[in-house]
């Protein structure tokens, strides 16, 4: 099969022919109609995470069920599903707490992925989906079944892109009706953040990012109010639209340092901010303790929304056919194999919402 193959951190990817293992049991394959580009992906590919290489990348991604292994049984050939890299036992602690991002069970696919080379070489089974690829093999697990009337590119934003910015705001953070909230960064993940803050009915909704353009486009996904901190004081303009006080959430939609030490002055008395983009390796901040504790705030963390792959992407399917979840709006654009290079350069120059690379 045709995949594209990162073998140098920071270089180009290259498009080759590999191989790919059967499903063994528990296992599904996956012929990959789409799998849309995320930011992950690229700090891989830049040795942000580190990692071993060569690698397939590649985890936001639909298609049709090509093979099941022994045991799966919600799952069959032909079935249109969503892919995730959220793959879980359901019976250790965490999965029985309904903690399913924080599964710590290994499985086989961790010790022995089912890429290689022509050469019979291992190949890493990035991000545990490998999908910038024709096929991918999988736990059953990371797998969800959905109407095949929806368009799999868009289902595509379903297995990261949607389900960690909206299932941050719903999940992780519990937004309530009339809350105040603000979102930095409106690229993918922050503007479905903006999403499940309109879907939660919260009353304020502030964008922030430096470009006006995706402020634009975060009114679009319920956006009531945007700033751009390279024109004007954030702190400020974010107490200006909150009586003074701050906002009730921030979530913080990008990986930067200096994003993550502002939004700690943004939230009120009794706030919460929420970490929903995740930095390289070894950046640090830090906030004072004392104000933290005296003003009774929080810091939460957010893995991939705290997503229930077989609970919430359904009802999030739901939503996109009752026309309430928008997810076309989010394709900025549709790329060959061939051309992911020049897909992700585009994701690298701020350019795009969410380029798909399409089979």
């Amino acid at each position: 099969m045709k995949a594209a193959v990162c073998h140098e951190f920071g270089s180009p990817l290259k498009i080759e022919e590999i191989g790919i293992d059967a499903p063994q049991a528990g296992e599904v394959k996956v012929k990959v109609s789409a799998c849309a580009i995320c930011h992950s992906d690229i700090l891989y590919m830049d040795g942000g995470w580190g990692g071993v290489l060569p690698a397939v990348y590649g985890h936001e991604a639909a298609g049709v069920v090509e093979a099941v292994g022994d045991g799966v049984e919600d799952i069959a050939v032909g079935d249109h599903a969503v892919v995730t890299l959220i793959r879980s036992c359901g019976g250790c602690h965490y999965c029985e707490q309904g903690e399913f991002t924080n599964c710590d069970t290994q499985f086989r696919l961790d010790r022995d992925g089912p890429l290689h080379d022509e050469g019979g070489n291992k190949i890493t089974h990035g991000l545990r989906t490998g999908a910038f690829a024709e096929y991918a093999v999988v736990h059953a697990s990371q797998v969800v079944a959905i109407p095949k009337d929806i368009p799999l590119d868009s289902a595509s934003l379903l297995a990261c892109g949607v389900i960690t910015g909206l299932g941050a705001v719903v999940n992780t953070a519990k937004v309530q009706p009339g809350s105040s909230v603000a979102v930095i960064g409106t690229g993918g993940v922050g503007l479905n953040s903006i999403q499940g803050a309109a879907l939660s009915g919260a009353a304020t909704i502030i964008a922030i990012d430096l470009a006006d353009d995706k402020i634009e486009a975060a009114r679009t996904f319920g956006a009531t109010d945007g700033i751009n901190p390279s024109k004007e004081d954030v702190v400020e303009a974010v107490r200006a639209k909150t009586s003074g006080r701050g906002v009730d959430y921030v979530f913080v939609a990008v990986g930067a340092k200096v994003a993550i030490e502002q939004s700690f002055d943004l939230i009120r008395p009794g706030g919460s901010v929420v970490l929903v983009g995740m930095p390289p390796s070894g950046v640090t901040t830090s906030f004072n303790p004392l104000s933290f504790a005296n003003a009774s705030q929080r810091v939460l963390g957010s893995k991939m929304g705290q997503t229930r792959v077989r609970i919430d992407i359904p009802q999030l399917v739901s939503l996109y056919q009752q026309g309430r979840l928008k997810l076309d709006e989010l394709i900025s654009g549709r790329y060959a194999l061939e051309d992911i290079n020049e897909a992700i350069a585009s994701v690298r120059r701020g350019e795009a919402l969410r380029n798909v690379i399409v089979f």
